[in-house]
């Protein structure tokens, strides 16, 4: 894993959890060195992110803190846009509103070639599930 995408996923791991987590765990989580954790989280504070640690809790994201739109992955974005469909075929109308709102930003962002397969893919809400008798 490269230094970026590892930085990346410290700084997932840290939004993710309300309390702290320490150097030892991250660095099993992400199969690396304490010491190599140590420095990454030493790049971020230096990079600005406001990361906070004591010695035997371990570091956390201090509150407030906002991290831009995130980019996903092809595989990840297809599930967005499922659950999107699914929620625009089976909730009540006020949620399919807000999904089809949030559909069309998360195409906002697409490149064309996503986009297209995105919308060659089968969903399989398109398929009833439930026979009305």
């Amino acid at each position: 894993m490269r230094k970026a995408e590892r930085l990346f996923q410290i700084l997932t791991i840290l939004r993710a959890r309300r309390t702290a987590i320490t150097a030892a765990k991250l660095a099993e989580i992400l199969e690396v060195s304490e010491r190599t954790i140590y420095r990454d989280v030493q790049a971020l504070i230096v990079n600005g992110v406001p990361v906070d640690g004591e010695a035997g809790i371990g570091y956390y994201l201090r509150p407030g803190f906002y991290l831009p739109p995130l980019s996903f992955t092809p595989d990840e974005l297809q599930a967005l846009l499922m659950g999107c469909k699914m929620a625009q075929a089976w909730s009540d109308p006020a949620l399919a509103s807000a999904s089809l709102s949030a559909e069309n930003k998360v195409r906002a962002t697409l490149p064309d070639a996503l986009i297209r397969q995105a919308d060659n893919y089968h969903l399989l809400c398109r398929i009833p599930i439930f026979s009305q008798k």
